[in-house]
């Protein structure tokens, strides 16, 4: 459990860095350069994510809750949606006029998502770790970056176009899910 905790908390310290030490992020691009920057953060992002699965893989299953069969289905809902909202981060989307960080409300849905679905402790240190980060990250990048000037919408077609290959990337991860983390993720 140790190594799975300390890739969830490089993973927050290396994101909270531009949001909350401006000082320090920019004594980084000093020291290395816009792209040495961008190289050193992406190493520490796979350095996390690669503790992440070691440690998942390490730790042993330890149920703390089980819940009603309901609440599967209900991950599942909330998936579809959190994969929506991942598309529309990458994309013009009429959802950013209501959502202002659509990346981060996708991974917060995806961190309650799953633990709807899982009750044990790994699974709360993983997604409640990277969930409660996705809350706290909003309210800061909103007080660094101050109002929010909502985008225009796109046309219809751009707007369907998005939420189509969100769709398919949707189905591709579902399909993928169990070789990756060992279980299916359709509701039975």
């Amino acid at each position: 459990m140790a190594v799975l905790s300390i890739g969830v908390l490089l993973w927050v310290v290396v994101h909270l860095i531009p949001t909350i030490q401006q000082p320090l992020k920019k004594s980084l691009v000093d020291k290395l350069g816009a792209t040495g920057y961008r190289g050193a953060f992406s190493l520490a992002i796979l350095a996390a994510l690669l503790m992440i699965v070691m440690g998942w893989r390490s730790t042993p299953e330890q149920y703390l809750y089980i819940l009603p069969q309901w609440a599967r289905l209900a991950g599942f809902g909330l998936m579809i949606v959190s994969f929506v909202l991942l598309g529309a981060a990458h994309y013009p989307t009429a959802i950013k006029r209501y959502i202002r960080h659509p990346m981060l409300m996708g991974v917060f849905l995806w961190a309650v998502s799953h633990l709807l679905t899982n009750g044990t402790g790994r699974a709360l240190v993983l997604f409640g770790g990277l969930g409660l980060w996705a809350l706290i990250e909003m309210p800061l990048i909103n007080r660094r970056e101050g109002d929010y000037v909502k985008p225009e919408a796109p046309g219809a077609k751009k707007e369907l176009m998005g939420i189509i290959i969100s769709a398919v990337i949707f189905v591709v991860m579902l399909t993928l899910h169990p070789y990756f983390a060992g279980v299916s993720p359709l509701p039975r």
